[in-house]
């Protein structure tokens, strides 16, 4: 709901805040990149102060950013106010996650239910995000966008008393490696949104990411170094989590940049207003709820994550293929209501299995982690793939505010590359990560060997 009730409401924010065509994503980057960045800190900081502590304390958090956003007389007011929501986002996710695997993980039939519960709550937000949105901008103004995540906040915080607490347990929280990461990403984001106006090959553009490779590598030394990191590497030992979030990452990518582009096509091309481009995306959030709680389990039950992942992956590309074919005098029954379909079902096919893959080989004891490290995953996919796709898209055109055909190159432009991102994901996908029969096997060979006594001089379980 937090990055869905901003799309109708972009080209209002834009005229009232001064936000050039370009500058407007970060609008939802600067939620992003903070959200992405930090949820790796928010992880470790769950399974070291309990799940619960953490999740009343992200709220507390978003309620501030929310009024900070709702208050904005500035394009720097509004990035600094969804800054802060990213960061109580960041508490929220990993926590929250943790809490569903505490109160469900010792049963897997009951967790497939749930975690399908928890991926259709992603739509459901969006659903709810579009349709207020639109309300909001329409017919109140948009500042409410944000204004109402102060009573969802309040009704959050009172219902948190009824979740389980968990016993706060002794260990460091990796500051550095947090500024280190989130700095990085930030920069290498920063560097690819420039890079059209400075020029690729600028002073400023390479510098910017050399600046952000060398944060991402001193994260790296700084986890192998210290006694407690951040992110232990080891945790990369977990089956199927380095190919579950590399699938997140370009799902993330493909399916973000869709979304942002055809708010924008739907009301600065088709010229639809805020309350008719949200109704206009409904069709498919709703299918997006429909497939998640009802059917996306049971085809995991029956065919495992894999080819679900590859399926969805391959759906989504399908339909933004059909989406780049989007014309200046289109219509929405004929150029988007069922090429968006498809990328919705695409996307209801892969999200949750991706999840599942990358999470359900973690001990409880590292959920908190597995969870901050397949949203981090997620959401850095989204920021860099819409960051990259609006330069791509700014070149084609879509800087040409008022100019239909322009526009709609650029937007097709970025369309087809979105597809590509997804047909890539698939290939992957086939190529890298392993069926759940394959996974089962190889933990049914290890147990043996996991309760066999010690070899002298080292630790069984190391």
């Amino acid at each position: 709901m937090d990055t869905s009730i901003i799309g109708v409401a972009l080209p209002e924010m834009q005229k009232d805040l001064g936000f050039s065509q370009g500058e407007l994503q970060w609008v939802f980057n600067a939620y992003v990149i903070v959200f992405g960045g930090l949820l790796l800190l928010g992880g470790r900081l769950s399974d070291l102060f309990g799940a619960r502590k953490i999740f009343a304390t992200g709220w507390v958090v978003m309620i501030v950013g929310s009024v900070l956003a709702a208050a904005a007389q500035s394009a720097s007011v509004e990035i600094a106010g969804r800054a802060v929501q990213g960061v109580g986002g960041a508490l929220i996710a990993p926590s929250a996650m943790t809490l569903l695997m505490m109160l469900f993980g010792h049963n897997p039939k009951e967790l497939g239910k749930a975690m399908a519960l928890y991926g259709a709550a992603a739509p459901a937000g969006g659903t709810a995000g579009v349709f207020l949105g639109g309300v909001f901008t329409e017919w109140v103004s948009w500042p409410w966008c944000f204004i109402i995540y102060v009573p969802i906040g309040v009704i959050t915080l009172a219902l948190t008393k009824m979740l389980p607490a968990v016993q706060s347990r002794r260990g460091s929280v990796d500051v550095l490696g947090a500024i280190a990461v989130t700095a990085g990403l930030a920069l290498a984001v920063f560097a690819v949104v420039r890079a059209p106006e400075a020029g690729w090959g600028s002073t400023a553009t390479v510098l910017e990411l050399i600046g952000a490779a060398v944060l991402l590598v001193l994260f790296f030394v700084i986890q192998k170094a210290i006694r407690e990191p951040l992110m232990p590497l080891s945790v990369w030992r977990i089956p199927r989590l380095g190919s579950g979030n590399l699938a997140m990452t370009l799902l993330g990518a493909a399916w973000i940049p869709m979304w942002y582009f055809l708010n924008l096509y739907l009301q600065q091309v088709l010229g639809y207003g805020a309350f008719a481009s949200g109704a206009a995306l409904l069709p498919m959030t709703i299918l997006l709820m429909i497939f998640m709680t009802a059917i996306t389990a049971r085809l995991m039950g029956r065919f495992g994550a894999k080819p679900l992942i590859v399926a969805g992956l391959l759906a989504l590309a399908l339909g933004l293929v059909w989406l780049s074919a989007v014309e200046p005098t289109g219509t929405f029954l004929v150029d988007v209501l069922p090429a968006s379909l498809v990328a919705a079902l695409g996307m209801a096919l892969a999200y949750i299995p991706a999840m599942i893959a990358s999470m359900s080989g973690a001990p409880q004891e590292q959920a908190g982690l597995a969870s901050g490290i397949v949203n981090t995953t997620y959401n850095v996919g989204s920021a860099l793939g819409l960051a990259a796709l609006t330069a791509l898209a700014t070149t084609q055109g879509a800087g040409e505010l008022g100019d239909l055909p322009a526009l709609t190159d650029g937007f097709s432009s970025a369309f087809i590359a979105a597809a590509v991102i997804a047909a890539v994901g698939a290939v992957v996908t086939l190529l890298a990560m392993k069926s759940d029969k394959a996974v089962a096997a190889a933990a049914a060979a290890a147990a043996p060997a996991a309760d066999a006594p010690a070899p002298r001089g080292q630790t069984a379980g190391v």
